[in-house]
């Protein structure tokens, strides 16, 4: 080997070790500083946006919905108090909201589903699924499997969040609103009510709107009876006028 390759040689191996180390605290460096930026925002409670802005944000396991805390706070012991329940486990509770919105003008285009859909999508915050119609009926020129309409089951923190929307916001906006019915309950403890107009929900904008949507709103509950149900939603104030 030459004298130049062995100089060569001779300087790579001193840089090496150089070169590791060097990378080694590099790698420390970029841990120190993720470690920090996360402790940082742990103890914030909040992250940034792609505007840079900072806004709070929950720790895991903190957030709960406002009705849901509600029902565990002062709906629950009224309910145990009322009824006598010696476990709460016995007490009803909210299982799902089911919300049905039918679109009639599908059976003139059909694109009128896509936008029922996308309005219930903003109104109940998860996708809905187009109900399709089962039978053919030439009388109202609708044939077998063409969509009609969209539904969608709300469970869990976002059945609460949806119902806090709904009794809080959308049902005052409701023109001439004089109050829910309290005898439409089924005999089974579950609550049904209609909209004649999706426009009353804060989410919908009224300049991008194609139609008015009517909907149907089923509230489901673990209730035995109708008189243990209405007393549920009545903790949730609902505003039943009998």
């Amino acid at each position: 080997m030459s004298e130049a390759g062995k100089e060569k040689g001779k300087k790579a191996a001193k840089g090496a070790p150089e070169a590791v180390v060097d990378k080694a605290a590099k790698a420390a460096k970029g841990k120190a500083h993720a470690a920090a930026n996360k402790a940082s925002s742990g103890e914030l409670g909040d992250r940034s946006d792609k505007g840079g802005e900072r806004f709070p944000v929950p720790a895991p396991g903190e957030y709960k919905p406002r009705f849901k805390a509600r029902y565990e706070a002062v709906v629950l012991p009224a309910l145990m108090e009322k009824f006598g329940y010696k476990n709460k486990l016995q007490a009803p509770k909210l299982e799902k909201i089911v919300i049905n919105m039918g679109v009639g003008e599908a059976t003139q285009d059909t694109k009128k589903v896509q936008s029922a859909t996308r309005d219930l999508t903003l109104i109940a915050g998860q996708k809905p699924v187009i109900t399709k119609a089962k039978l053919a009926i030439s009388n109202f020129k609708v044939r077998e499997g063409m969509p009609l309409g969209a539904k969608v089951t709300l469970r869990r923190d976002r059945m609460y969040e949806f119902l806090d929307r709904l009794v809080t916001m959308a049902l005052p906006r409701v023109r001439d609103f004089r109050g829910l019915n309290g005898k439409s309950f089924d005999g089974r403890g579950n609550y049904s009510l209609g909209l004649k107009e999706h426009l009353v929900f804060p989410e919908i904008d009224y300049d991008k709107v194609d139609a008015t949507w009517g909907m149907d709103i089923t509230v489901c509950t673990t209730a035995k009876t109708d008189e243990e149900a209405k007393e549920l939603l009545a903790g949730f104030q609902f505003p039943f006028t009998n």
